[in-house]
């Protein structure tokens, strides 16, 4: 599905998942400790404008998704806003107290989700599952059968899907043949998610029997897709860390609001 939301291929389509992850990971930690507001003014910013060309995905998809990445980390911070403590008073009605201090901090707050969740978007636009999996046997040392039963739990899922909509759709046939006092409330639940989690159950005992056949077991085997490291991993990593640079120099020389503590 990812691969129809996606216009064109970047370098980042090829960087190993792992170094992807590491990457993730390391600015994860960055910006906890990063407490100038300026910063993360520029480093949202920066990161939007790498999500934007380096995803490759469709410019509607990803308005989509940054739209409810945005609302996601405003909401996650609206307590702060709204109950923290702070001396500035800016507006007061009832138990709701918003001040100057806890409009910061929770805008802070807000920028910091943005920044890993635009990375986030980069990622899951560039990365394959299937990869994901094969990297990590190969480089991470994960055991065959570990991966390869959450890769065969992922190519269910469309199976689910699709078992999901021919059910529905024969459940309206055969509802218009019964009264409706027979599939009212949670009857209706019922009629779907028996027969739903029945028929998964059989396809997914009859996919562990193949996998066995086929003998998955913990022992050295060839792989049939490669996930190497190569000078895009170091490319990734040298972007990643040209964008902090650059938005802590442009912090300190360029500044736009002057909160250098939020704390």
């Amino acid at each position: 599905m990812i691969e129809s939301w996606k216009s064109y291929r970047t370098f980042m389509d090829k960087v190993n998942i792992i170094t992807k992850l590491f990457l993730g990971i390391a600015l994860f930690v960055f910006v906890i400790f990063v407490h100038n507001f300026d910063t993360m003014l520029y480093l949202v910013s920066l990161m939007f404008l790498l999500t934007l060309i380096l995803s490759g995905a469709k410019f509607r998809v990803l308005f989509i998704f940054i739209t409810l990445s945005t609302l996601f980390a405003i909401s996650s911070s609206l307590f702060m806003i709204f109950y923290g403590n702070g001396h500035h008073e800016l507006f007061k009605i009832g138990f709701i107290r918003i001040t100057e201090e806890s409009l910061v901090r929770g805008l802070h707050l807000s920028l910091r989700t943005l920044v890993i969740s635009f990375f986030g978007l980069a990622i899951a636009f560039t990365s394959q599952v299937i990869m994901i999996f094969y990297s990590f046997m190969q480089h991470l040392r994960v055991k065959p059968k570990i991966a390869y039963a959450f890769m065969a739990a992922f190519r269910m899922l469309p199976l689910i899907m699709e078992s999901f909509i021919q059910l529905r759709h024969a459940l309206k046939m055969r509802y218009q043949m019964i009264q409706k006092s027979h599939y009212r409330g949670t009857k209706r639940f019922y009629h779907i998610l028996i027969p739903l989690l029945s028929q998964n159950m059989r396809k997914a005992h009859r996919l562990s029997i193949a996998m066995e056949m086929k003998g998955f077991k913990d022992g050295p085997r060839t792989y049939y897709y490669d996930a190497p490291f190569s000078y895009r991993d170091i490319l990734l990593i040298v972007s990643i860390i040209g964008i902090v640079l650059c938005a802590l120099m442009l912090s300190h020389y360029i500044p736009i609001t002057g909160i250098t503590d939020v704390r």
